[in-house]
């Protein structure tokens, strides 16, 4: 399958080989879970301009609102850790809970707040200040971490529970739990903050959560020819700035799946790398970074044509992904 999947994206690569040209300079980062490396890719070239080590066993990466640093989970650390975006220099570790996996940034920039998978809280940090403002009980194995944009509310979702926790990001006291399918892993608010998108692994459905209601309005389910139900599990998505399409990485199934956002429609099938876990848009979403876990390399995808430009081999297990923009 390795070598099926390397020589289709090598194809696709043949016929769609111009990069959209990009008005903002940008570099991406990959977090490789086993290697405990950042990659630097830079978005130009396409190709990987520099590597360096951080904590055990990295996950989720972001950038600050003002692009002055970035955020680290660094897992088995037990830390957050915070670098100086322009050198790659680490600064200082934040307080973070036990093994932090996901975590997100306010847009105001004043509060982190990270999901603790091994002790079920979800922990928010102020960042001016470096301490810990509240320690909130959510589910058991907390994992997805978002932040909406108009600031009103934080999500953590329960691998275990099966839940969507919405913090108040006034009071950081939880005001509803939502249920939604088997564990999910990964949440996204809608620009405009009226809709949050769950992803549920194996339940295998992404779920649509009316913020008005705070009810599941609707679910996405998924058909890929020839495989069967158990290997597509939907984990990390990113959704157009204009909520018209939504990008779904399809985990085991090596596909991401591209969503009509007004009808839920599914579009397309991407074939990308093994494991697909998360995903980055460049600043000007013509470029969609794909991390694959088990291959050991990002896919590239054209989001106009809707197809993978070029496979770049990173560290072993890539994880996150953020953007860096550079001008």
């Amino acid at each position: 399958m390795g070598r099926l999947i390397r020589q289709a994206i090598a194809a696709a690569f043949v016929v769609f080989s111009t990069v959209p040209a990009s008005a903002t300079a940008h570099e991406v980062y990959i977090s490789n879970e086993k290697d405990n490396t950042i990659s630097v890719i830079d978005a130009d070239t396409l190709k990987v301009v520099r590597s360096f080590e951080v904590g055990m066993r990295p996950r989720g990466i972001t950038f600050s609102p003002d692009q002055k640093y970035f955020y680290v989970c660094a897992s088995d650390s037990d830390a957050v850790q915070v670098f100086d975006a322009a050198t790659d220099k680490w600064l200082y570790n934040l307080p973070s809970g036990e093994d932090p996996e996901q975590f997100a940034v306010s847009p105001d920039g004043r509060h982190l707040y990270i999901a603790n998978e091994d002790n079920a809280v979800t922990t928010i940090v102020d960042l001016e200040t470096r301490k810990v403002v509240r320690q909130v009980d959510v589910g058991i194995e907390p994992e997805g971490m978002a932040v909406s944009p108009d600031n009103k509310f934080a999500v953590t979702t329960s691998e275990t529970t099966n839940m969507a926790h919405l913090i108040d990001t006034q009071t950081f006291e939880v005001v509803d739990n939502i249920l939604v399918d088997q564990r999910p892993r990964h949440a996204e608010f809608t620009s405009d903050s009226r809709y949050l998108w769950v992803s549920s692994e194996i339940g295998g459905t992404v779920s649509i959560i009316d913020m008005e209601t705070r009810q599941v309005e609707k679910k996405i389910t998924f058909e890929v020819p020839g495989l069967t139900e158990d290997v597509i599990q939907p984990v990390g998505m990113q959704l157009t700035k204009d909520d018209k399409t939504a990008f779904i990485a399809l985990g085991p199934a090596n596909r991401v799946a591209v969503v009509d956002m007004e009808t839920l429609k599914v579009k397309k099938y991407i074939l990308v790398g093994q494991r697909v876990w998360h995903l980055a848009f460049s600043p000007d979403e013509k470029l969609l970074f794909t991390t694959n876990g088990v291959s050991n390399d990002v896919t590239v995808i054209n989001v106009e044509a809707l197809k993978p430009i070029k496979s770049i081999t990173v560290g072993r297990y890539p994880w996150g992904a953020a953007i860096k923009q550079i001008n």
